[in-house]
Formats: C-alpha cells, structure tokens, sequence
C-alpha cells in the first residue's frame, strides 16, 4: 500500500537537525516533529525506548491532525489524555478522550486522521511495532513476562477500539511519565512502560467501555449546533428549555450530547464558549470591559468578571495585559467555529 508523501510543512527534526531519513528516524530520540496546520500546529515527540516500542508525546492546537508519514500500518497504540479532548470514529459511533482516559487500537493509513473537537490536545502515545518489538518482555528485564504477539491479538484482533476510563492505575503511570527529569529519563520511561506493558496484560478486551460511552452522528451534530446557536446569539441569557426549544430536541439529549462531545456540562459550555469570545475581544480590540460584557449579555461588569475569571482563571483585565495574543482557548474548553 503506498503511503501519503509528508505534508510539505512539516518536518522530522532529529536533535537540532532535520532527520535524515524520516521513515526510520527512531533511534533513541528525542525525534520531534512539527506540523504548521490551517488553524494551529501540531508537535510530536518520540523517544525510542525499546526496539521497536516508542514513546510520544503529543501537543496538538488544531480541530484535526494527521500522523507523520513515517508511521507504519498495524502498530498497537495505546493512547492516553492528559488535557483536552481526542476524538474517535469506530463502526460509526464518535468517542472522545477526555484527561485520565485511555484508548488502544491498531492504527491503519485509513484512520490516520485524528480530530480535537476542543482544538486542544496533550496526551501520551505508545507505539508497538510486532514486527520489530520483542516477542516477550523478559528479555527486556527478568520476571517481566509480557507475550507481546498474545498483547497485540487481545487488543488488535478485532475492529473496535478499547476504551477505559480514568482510573488510578492508568493516572500513576501516565502522570508521571508526562513529567520525566532528563538526568533519569532513559532509564525511568523503561520501567514505566514495562509497567504499562504488566498492566495491559491484565486487562481483558470484555472490560471495554466501548458500549456504553459512544455517541452517535447525530449526538454530535447536535453537540455542534448547540455552540453554533450560542455563537449566533450571544447576547442572550441562554437556558436548557430555550435551546431545547431552537433545536428541536429535549433538554436531556442536549445535555448529554454536549457532555459526550466536550466533557462539560451544558452550562459549562455555554458559558466558557462565550468567554473565548470575549477573550480575543479583549486580546485584539481597545474596547472597554463593560463594553465587551454587555455583547454577552451582561449588565454589569463584575458579573461578567466572576464568569471570565471561573474559565481563564484570572480577571478580564488582568487578561487583558498578561495574555499573548496566540492564545486562543480557554483552560480545557475551546470549540470550533461552526
């Protein structure tokens, strides 16, 4: 099967030098690669731990991504979320990652896109290539005995994805690999991932939360049109019943639709969503905060600062000095324009 060629922006830097041979550029790292996207950037960075096992670490402001081009077909992947969200397509129904969530899948050329329905992800990736991976962890550290092939099969063997929850065990090992100090990295994401590895070979594909977390097309579509409605009227104390009313479906589907697609509530959502309005206001215009609060639907301005500060976590004049003028979301919340 041919494979995409690269996206002409993008790039595989190895060190402070572009990779030599992209396809291959796996031995050791860190292995960075970029991606300027037409709405953000994309920046991934591998750390070869084991032959044929990788580390990656992904930093994602952008609706959608793609993987580079060096990555072969049937890998295990094992995904984690730190911050924001990652979406998931699988026998038309959508999932989404939110932060302690996991998800492991064989990757295919076909499923390579990947959407951040928040425009904003950070997670964790291990990359388990069977072709160049040990057959069994002992050889790796004595007593560790992880079949990989029998690993791939459980995970790999069918076509839906696996998918579990925040858990304590998954939050002690991803926590502290998302924060490695150099001196010790080498050797500590060595032990994590054997310590990842004995915990997958723990789980069985029945404990999937596949069934029962999904949304359907047209959860998510109403999902959208709800930030939609809110974009468009803005000005407006906006209630469940009134946009239960303009959208034609009940107050509950509108909650759990927004909840499945954002992971916040519906008020949440309203309300953060028009706080990432007021915030490029703020950033890109000289008008005055009262100003601002009353295109919200604010009649006074410490209201509208109570709300502000409850998302971006400090007050909109503060923001308003402080904040660089990329920024473009609001703490674990942003959504696309519709």
């Amino acid at each position: 099967m041919n494979r995409p060629l690269p996206h002409p922006r993008s790039r595989c830097l190895h060190g402070n030098a572009r990779c030599p041979d992209d396809p291959v550029c796996r031995p050791g790292g860190p292995n960075l690669y970029r991606r300027d996207t037409h709405d953000g950037a994309v920046s991934i960075t591998e750390y070869n731990v084991f032959p044929g096992i990788w580390l990656a670490y992904k930093e994602v402001d952008s609706f959608q991504f793609t993987y580079p081009a060096s990555y072969p077909e049937d890998l295990l992947e094992v995904n984690y979320c730190l911050e924001g969200r990652l979406e998931y397509e699988d026998c038309a129904r959508f999932f989404f990652l939110g932060p302690g969530d996991l998800s492991i899948h064989r990757s295919t050329l076909d499923g390579a896109v990947l959407r951040c329905p928040t425009k904003h992800y950070r997670g964790l990736s291990v990359m388990i290539d069977p072709e160049r991976a040990p057959r069994c962890t002992a050889c790796l550290l004595s007593d560790v005995n992880v079949q990989l092939p029998e690993l791939y099969r459980k995970f790999c063997g069918g076509k839906r994805h696996f998918i579990l929850r925040s858990t304590p065990q998954l939050e002690s090992i991803f926590s502290q690999l998302s924060h490695v100090p150099e001196q010790i990295r080498t050797g500590y994401q060595k032990v994590k991932l054997l310590e990842l590895l004995l915990f997958l070979s723990c789980l069985e594909p029945e404990l999937s939360q596949w069934e029962e977390l999904g949304c359907t097309a047209a959860q998510r579509m109403l999902a959208r049109e709800v930030i939609a409605h809110v974009d468009a009227h803005r000005g407006e104390h906006l209630t469940a019943a009134g946009l239960s009313a303009a959208l034609h479906a009940s107050p509950e589907q509108l909650r759990r639709s927004v909840r499945q697609v954002y992971g916040k509530s519906l008020y949440q959502c309203v309300r953060a969503y028009k706080m990432r309005l007021a915030a490029k206001l703020l950033r890109e215009t000289t008008r005055t905060v009262a100003d601002i609060a009353g295109e919200f639907g604010y009649d006074n301005s410490s209201k509208f600062a109570c709300a502000f500060q409850s998302v971006f976590g400090v007050p909109p004049g503060e923001y308003r000095v402080t904040a660089p003028p990329s920024a473009d979301k609001p703490a674990e919340f942003g959504v696309k324009n519709m």
